[in-house]
């Protein structure tokens, strides 16, 4: 079967982009500090042991800028979320008077992803440099969860950022055609929202791995970026 055609193509993508200065930490917000950090990793490596192996859950960026060296990756279905622009983004890929929207892990479904098996050491050290990736300020946007992942070669238990709720940044449920709006015109000193959703869907296809809703939404986003809206 040939591969299918994404709409949005590096062509429309690049469109896109435009030069914008980094805004700095918003004015106001309350920031996690190490403290917070510390507290966070207690908790989620608590009752770990060194002899079993950690595996990472990946359904967005993480596909295609781990970060994390892995020894191991599996295609994994996480049932009980699915991924969502749930997010709202006003820095990034996004700015103050613009704002753009990131994906999350939210309850209900199921989401197809990637399981990496970390290698031994310290984990601590690992995991320490991607709660800081993913997670700046209070109440945090993520919630690091330990989740039961399906693989054809078996179920693993791994670690997950699934949406806070509760988090300043929620923007809870949208239609495509919302989202599609915000990433179209959406830019911030890292990319902008397509090159995010590029990314992402193209990715997920080249691993076999076909979402629907993504599917549907970077068609409407090209659309609209033909369209100059």
């Amino acid at each position: 079967m040939p591969p299918r055609r994404i709409s949005l193509t590096p062509e429309l993508v690049a469109r896109c982009h435009r030069a914008v200065e980094d805004s700095g930490p918003e004015p106001g917000l309350a920031y996690l500090d190490d403290a917070d950090y510390e507290a966070m990793l207690d908790t989620a490596l608590a009752g770990r042991s060194d002899a079993e192996p950690v595996w990472l859950f990946a359904y967005g960026s993480l596909i295609w800028r781990p970060e994390l060296e892995h020894v191991e990756e599996r295609l994994a279905l996480a049932r009980g979320w699915h991924r969502a622009f749930c997010i709202k983004m006003t820095r990034w890929r996004g700015t103050l008077d613009r704002p753009g929207l990131m994906m999350g892990l939210d309850r209900g479904g199921q989401c197809r992803g990637l399981a990496y098996r970390l290698p031994g050491g310290d984990l601590r050290e690992r995991f320490a440099k991607l709660f800081r990736r993913e997670m700046t300020a209070k109440p945090s946007t993520y919630t690091p969860s330990w989740m039961k992942l399906e693989t054809a070669e078996g179920q693993v238990t791994a670690l997950g950022f699934v949406v806070n709720r509760s988090g300043r940044t929620y923007a809870g449920k949208l239609d495509e055609e919302a989202v599609a709006r915000a990433l179209a015109g959406a830019c911030g000193h890292l990319g902008s929202g397509p090159d995010y959703l590029y990314n992402t869907v193209s990715h997920l296809e080249e691993r076999g791995i076909h979402d629907r809703h993504l599917w549907r939404l970077q068609k409407l986003v090209a659309e609209l970026i033909e369209e100059g809206r």
